[in-house]
């Protein structure tokens, strides 16, 4: 073949393609949408787990481009879930239209509407997964959680919160659901809820079981509070008594907090399961928590007891303020998540102080949480290299993908370094203040503005700096700046100090938190983690088991010659440190067996807080309930 005709028509293409990427983006209107789009979701095919979605959009004559919701907020990624939609028609006066992919956005579709139509009929399933490889498991027999971003698409061209929705959905019959929706009729299995904007309609998702029941947790207030439960059995729905009075205590102790309420109704989505994927979620009238049995019925319990906290912290930062990188026009607008470590960096924070302050947990398992985070991050070798600012934008670089060598490449770590740094703030502002102030008056002049105010109410760093100095003036920018943009092996622990505490490292462990999965944690001893099946689940960059060669994903086989156990090897550790020999491991590696020797000598080593005498304990003050 001739190459020279075919090199023009790769330019050619190319500089189409060019041409195409380079077109301004269609200007955002701010009129309203003209007309209501009517969304109708059967979710009643529990047994294939089939979402059938129904959809009206009032049109005019000409190209119309469809969007499916991309970037999501509480995600903070472009990760809408395009992959699990099939059946795609668009549908006018009976007539099927052809539809087009926009070659650049796979979210986007492009439709033209022939003269005189008047509305565009759309019909799809949403075919939610079967198998947890293949995402969040929102279907099971006794469970739906259906996030109406999964199942719309709206016109491009118009902010999302000045497009208006009317949602229906049917459900098995007899289930009964919570969401913060408002509902203008039920028939039967059928409801339909009342028109809201776009913006709100995705922020609110819907959670529905055949075991459920609604728990209220601020009785005669004016703006109402509940927990729906949802559970695989209906036993799980008796809560005790002592845990159902600690989420009310949730509820004020996050008002006494934040001195302000920006929803006029909200609702806790909880899902108590082993079947329906765990999540944690928030929106800024509800939120979708899920937890491992027992949850209301066990105190011993180890799910995971500040996320309910956490979720609730949220509708006051993360949504009614918000980083104004944050702020988008609709959800196919690509975020800036560079205030990250304030809306989820300090919200971390307050869940582990309001779980505490409510008694939803206790001191003593918050600071177990603190030691493990302090030694983490003090273990870290990747803050060496890449800084705190720019995991901010781990979400939309691997999407939440797991890592190899996350101790290494660094995760979301914004989450709980940035907890850590919001520690110090708060123990800095009371020791200069010598107690007469702290981070909780920074929250009431932040967060709580405007209250009453549901509309989101954006900022940016100078803001956050200039609330602080309202509380103890100082130079805050110089403080966040160098925890958020400084490289360094060690964790910023100068809060943990000055609260009169220090990490320490014993041959004990601390209480088991969240979903363990019967794991073996050596970090801070051979820099390993391991599986119940003996399957190796992390390792520390530099540490002993990376030095000796280990890595994720290799099985452990034999420990000193016997077979392996979890017993066997922290056995294995505490005999190194009294005899000095080297820990040898018979290791399979994709079907290679391998024997490696660990030289390590250090005993069991398992991080937790110690008392600095002469101090006063601040971190006791901290988790103390407000009067």
């Amino acid at each position: 073949m001739n190459p020279r005709p075919l090199l023009v028509t790769l330019l050619s293409f190319a500089l189409a393609a060019s041409a195409l990427a380079q077109t301004p983006a269609a200007p955002v209107s701010d009129d309203p949408y003209p007309g209501t789009l009517v969304l109708s979701v059967d979710a009643s095919d529990i047994a294939r787990r089939i979402f059938t979605v129904h959809e009206e959009i009032p049109v005019s004559a000409g190209e119309l481009r469809l969007y499916y919701p991309k970037w999501l907020p509480g995600g903070h990624d472009p990760s809408g879930p395009i992959e699990q939609i099939g059946g795609l028609t668009f549908t006018v006066d009976g007539k099927v239209l052809p539809w087009r992919r926009d070659p650049l956005d796979m979210y986007s579709f492009l439709v033209d509407i022939p003269a005189g139509a008047s509305k565009l009929l759309v019909d799809f399933q949403f075919l939610s997964p079967l198998d947890p490889v293949q995402g969040r498991i929102v279907v099971t027999p006794e469970i739906i959680g259906l996030q109406w971003n999964t199942v719309a698409l709206y016109p491009a061209g118009y902010r999302t919160r000045r497009i208006t929705v009317q949602p229906n959905v049917k459900l098995p019959e007899g289930w009964k659901f919570g969401t913060a929706l408002e509902v203008a009729t039920q028939t039967g299995a059928s409801t339909a809820f009342k028109p809201v904007n776009f913006e709100t309609f995705v922020d609110s998702p819907l959670l529905a079981g055949k075991h459920f029941k609604r728990f209220d947790l601020d009785p005669g207030a004016r703006l109402p509070v509940h927990m729906d439960v949802v559970a695989d059995n209906p036993k799980e729905l008796e809560a005790k008594p002592e845990i159902l009075a600690s989420h009310l205590k949730l509820v004020q102790q996050t008002y006494k907090l934040y001195g302000s309420q920006h929803f006029a109704h909200y609702d806790f989505l909880l899902s108590i399961s082993d079947r329906y994927s765990g999540i944690g979620l928030e929106h800024h009238q509800s939120s979708e928590n899920g937890a491992e049995p027992g949850y209301l019925t066990d105190p011993k319990g180890t799910s995971d007891r500040d996320l309910l906290a956490h979720e609730f912290g949220h509708s006051w930062n993360g949504k009614f303020r918000r980083g104004a990188g944050q702020d988008t026009a609709n959800f196919n607008v690509p975020f800036q998540n560079e205030a990250l470590w304030m809306y989820e960096g300090q919200n971390q924070y307050w869940g582990y102080v309001l779980a505490a302050r409510s008694g939803i947990t206790t001191a003593e398992k918050v600071r177990d949480g603190i030691a493990s985070l302090a030694a983490y991050y003090d273990n870290m070798e990747g803050r060496t290299w890449r800084n705190l600012q720019d995991t901010t934008n781990q979400p939309i670089i691997s999407q939440r993908a797991r890592q190899a060598w996350r101790s290494w490449q660094r995760g979301e770590d914004y989450y709980s370094e940035g907890q850590l740094i919001w520690f110090d703030a708060d123990t800095l502002i009371r020791e200069k203040s010598g107690g007469k102030k702290s981070l909780d008056d920074f929250a009431r002049v932040f967060f709580g503005v405007e209250n009453g105010r549901v509309e989101m109410l954006p900022y940016v760093f100078a803001d956050v700096v200039a609330a602080l100095n309202a509380v103890l003036p100082y130079d805050w920018t110089s403080f966040l700046r160098e925890r958020l943009d400084g490289k360094s092996p060690r964790a910023p622990l100068d809060g943990l100090a000055r609260s009169g505490w220090k990490l320490v490292y014993t041959e004990e462990p601390g209480a088991p938190s969240g979903r363990g999965g019967g794991s073996t944690d050596l970090s801070y001893s051979l820099g390993m983690s391991l599986g119940k099946d003996m399957k190796i689940g992390s390792v520390l960059w530099n540490g002993p088991a990376f030095k000796a060669g280990l890595a994720s994903s290799m099985t452990l086989v034999a420990v000193n010659g016997m077979a392996a156990d979890a017993d066997a090897l922290k056995d294995a550790v505490t005999e190194a440190k009294k005899s000095g020999a080297p820990i040898v491991l018979l290791v399979n590696n994709l079907d290679h067996i391998d024997t490696v020797r660990i030289d390590y000598r250090g005993g069991l080593r398992y991080p937790h807080l110690e008392r600095i005498p002469g101090t006063p304990d601040r971190l006791a003050t901290i988790l103390a309930p407000r009067k």
